[in-house]
């Protein structure tokens, strides 16, 4: 058609031509260099924005760059192992380093591509594959080469952190761009240097890979506290696990006065789980010592299936005796006649054949900063077992055992939970998107101490000594799962976490005379709250009442009553709350007389020591409860307490609500936001700033806080659906009972 044209119209047809080619080009090069596609040009796919406008959605990852980098940014794993040889030989067994590798992680996360989608792992991989998300590569049809999987959390993915964001989990940090050097002007530099040109610029190396805050527990936070969104379950908002958050409320933190022990010195995470080692081979040691980049931790998988020898002794070591073990009581019924013999040992006592015993053992988790088998805890396995035998070596009595099999008794105290999806199905293969209830959860948190109980019957025909043997094992993973995972029947080795003895014989036994006094203190202190946390408000306060009969100067014993003391009338409103003369929290109308034991054994422990936050904290709970909300009463008190411990989050929340209910709503919105910083997903905090800020005349904020409340609130509508579980599961019925007492799988008659 053109050449029938004018030569000057075939000129500006050409013309027009090459603008039109000129446009596409530039639409194509555009389009190659938008952040959603500037992926490296041989393998660039149109990159699904399933979750909105954010790439990294639905995780908390974000980053200081616009759109994705190339998986060759990262400095690979084995190049930074050049300069740092020992801290790269122990990384490679680590978790860290196997986060994203066959069969365990890998074979789960398929099942979540295969129900919701590629798309959907970028919740996981914020965490576990850092490389792949901020790739680009978490989307259908991508054809970017995954051989970085294998290196997991790699070197430069941690030390490429430029800053955290508010400690929510799920990867609450931002992704600077990697660099391994900076430039002379404090840019950072691209490639790979040299090892030379390293060590003639030692500290622009040092300011490209290393922040202050990689020594924080904030940092390890950004991971190790984690949620399931709407988005990626379909149902609501539910937490996973806050490890990190248990840290923080825990003695080791020493940034709350509530647990029961007090540490010297704070520890972190890293002061755990990066130990000073011995190093030969690598630049960063420091009089021959280097931070551990093992991380030990409680994943014995991960050594077992790889065969990595080193890394399953640490994970042993590691373990061994993280909780302590005690035979506190012994309850012995002969006929008619109940006699309880406590502490044991320090009591003289006797038993007959026939007799039908009660063994209490006290489980107290002494070296752990976080709760026993903390995150998610639904494919571990840890328990207690118990076995009894006779002088003959006969087992007449065994709980918490594994069948021939090789599962464990399902009446055994075990430290799990439970999780079920919306038909109230059992989820046995961690698919965590799937959850709507976590209807059994139990643990034992940091310093705190749990009590396990066990009923045999002495046979007729024993005779000698009786030996009984506690110890708490651990499993990973649940049997179940892994043979899930590895298509056949395997067994994956126990590991034991504390354990303990105690032998009495048939006939009299004599108390002991090496008993000390400060030990029997603190063993009546450990049996007190253990019934604690099993809601025995009685028994707990005459537990606490014999350590300061033992020591009249022991102020936390007086603290420690206190809260028992207190929790009987809690309690109380909760079995009857339309009774006469119960007291209703929320309008705060206690009868004074409710409180008044519980206030003077705060008072005496005030007098042993003035000031005590954690006392002045209590009274200011129960003064509140009264409402006596004067400055000089239950405001002030909750003040002392905050002053020592300024992210003390309880109390903040307590003073709060006292200024909400002196309707003082700029102070009372201080407090709950305060609560916040802390913990941004606080439910409480969320309710009454919702509240609060409507008051104050500022709608934007108290709609804010009403969505943050109606996202992380429990629903009200899954009590039909765990009472049908716990009806149809007897074992787990059993152990949600605060008061159970386990029989054997194997006695003797």
């Amino acid at each position: 058609m053109i050449r029938q044209l004018t030569p000057a119209l075939r000129k500006a047809g050409v013309c027009v031509c090459t603008g039109i080619a000129a446009f596409v080009f530039f639409v194509i090069a555009a389009v190659l260099a938008c952040p959603l596609f500037a992926q490296e040009a041989s393998t660039a796919t149109p990159y699904s924005l399933s979750f909105g406008n954010n790439p990294y959605a639905p995780s908390r990852a974000q980053a200081a760059f616009d759109g994705f980098l190339k998986p060759s940014d990262f400095a690979p794993a084995a190049y930074c192992g050049k300069c740092h040889q020992d801290a790269h030989r122990q990384w490679r067994q680590s978790a860290h380093a196997n986060s994203f590798r066959p069969p365990f992680y890998k074979d789960n996360v398929q099942m979540l591509i295969d129900e919701r989608g590629i798309e959907s792992t970028r919740h996981c991989e914020s965490c576990h594959n850092p490389i792949a998300l901020f790739a680009g590569a978490l989307t259908q049809g991508s054809k970017i080469d995954r051989s970085f999987d294998e290196d997991g959390i790699t070197c430069s993915v941690c030390h490429s952190i430029a800053k955290l964001q508010e400690p929510t989990g799920i990867g609450s940090y931002v992704m600077g761009k990697p660099a391994v050097m900076l430039n002379a002007d404090g840019g950072p530099r691209a490639g790979l240097p040299t090892e030379d040109e390293i060590l003639s610029n030692i500290d622009l190396h040092k300011q490209a890979v290393m922040r202050d805050f990689y020594r924080t527990p904030e940092f390890c936070g950004a991971c190790h506290k984690a949620a399931v969104p709407q988005e990626l379950n379909g149902y609501k908002w539910l937490r996973a696990f806050s490890v990190y958050d248990e840290w923080q409320q825990s003695s080791w933190s020493r940034q709350t006065p509530l647990p029961f022990y007090k540490k010297d010195a704070v520890s972190t995470c890293q002061s755990c789980h990066m130990p000073n080692v011995e190093a030969r081979n690598d630049y960063a040691a420091k009089d021959g010592k280097l931070a551990s980049h093992r991380f030990p931790g409680a994943n014995s998988a991960i050594p077992t299936f790889y065969s990595y020898a080193e890394q399953m002794e640490a994970t042993r070591q590691f373990l061994s005796n993280s909780v302590a073990l005690n035979f506190f009581a012994l309850t012995r019924k002969h006929g008619d006649s109940v006699e309880e013999i406590a502490p044991l040992g320090a009591k003289t006592f006797q038993v007959t054949r026939g007799d039908e015993l009660t063994v209490e053992v006290v489980i107290q988790n002494t070296r752990i900063g976080h709760s026993l088998v903390p995150e998610q805890r639904d494919f571990y396995e840890s328990w207690v077992e118990l076995i009894a035998t006779d002088e003959a070596g006969r087992t007449i009595f065994h709980s918490g055992g594994l069948d021939k099999e090789g599962f464990l008794d399902p009446d055994a105290h075990s430290y799990t939970n439970r999780l079920i999806d919306r038909t109230g199905k059992r989820l046995e293969h961690h698919e965590v998107w799937q959850t709507r209830l976590k209807t059994y959860d139990n643990t034992i948190m940091s310093g705190r101490s749990d009590l396990a109980r066990y009923a045999f019957r002495l046979p007729n025909d024993v005779h000698g000594r009786i030996k009984l043997l506690a110890r708490v094992n651990y499993r990973r993973f649940r049997k179940q799962y892994t043979d899930f995972i590895l298509k056949q029947p395997t067994e994956f080795p126990v590991l034991e976490l504390g354990s303990a003895e105690f032998t009495f014989r048939v006939g009299k036994n004599q108390a002991s005379s090496t008993e000390e006094q400060q030990r029997t203190l603190l063993r009546w202190n450990n049996y007190g709250i253990a019934l604690l946390g099993q809601q025995q408000w009685w028994k707990a306060a005459d537990a606490f009442a014999r350590t300061t009969d033992l020591n009249s100067s022991y102020g936390d014993g007086y603290i420690n009553q206190a809260i028992a003391e207190y929790s009987k009338w809690i309690e109380a409103r909760k079995e009857n709350p339309d009774g006469p003369g119960v007291f209703s929290l929320d309008n705060a109308n206690a009868p004074p007389e409710k409180f008044e034991d519980a206030l003077g054994l705060l008072d005496k422990a005030l007098q042993i020591s003035p000031g005590n936050a954690r006392a002045s904290f209590y009274k200011g709970v129960i003064l509140r409860l009264q409402n006596r909300l004067d400055e000089k009463e239950a405001m002030q008190y909750l003040r002392d307490s905050i002053q020592e411990f300024p992210n003390f989050r309880q109390g903040h929340q307590e003073l709060g609500y006292a200024f909400y209910l002196k309707k003082d709503f700029a102070h009372a919105v201080e407090e709950f936001e305060a609560v916040k910083r802390i913990n941004p997903d606080d439910v409480t905090a969320c309710y009454y700033l919702s509240i609060s800020y409507a008051r104050l005349g500022k709608p934007e904020q108290a709609q804010q806080n009403a969505n943050l409340y109606a996202i992380h609130r429990d629903d009200p509508n899954n009590f039909a659906l765990n009472l049908d579980f716990v009806q149809g599961h007897p074992a787990e019925s059993r152990e949600l009972t605060p008061y159970h007492i386990h029989g054997g799988r194997k006695a003797v008659p």
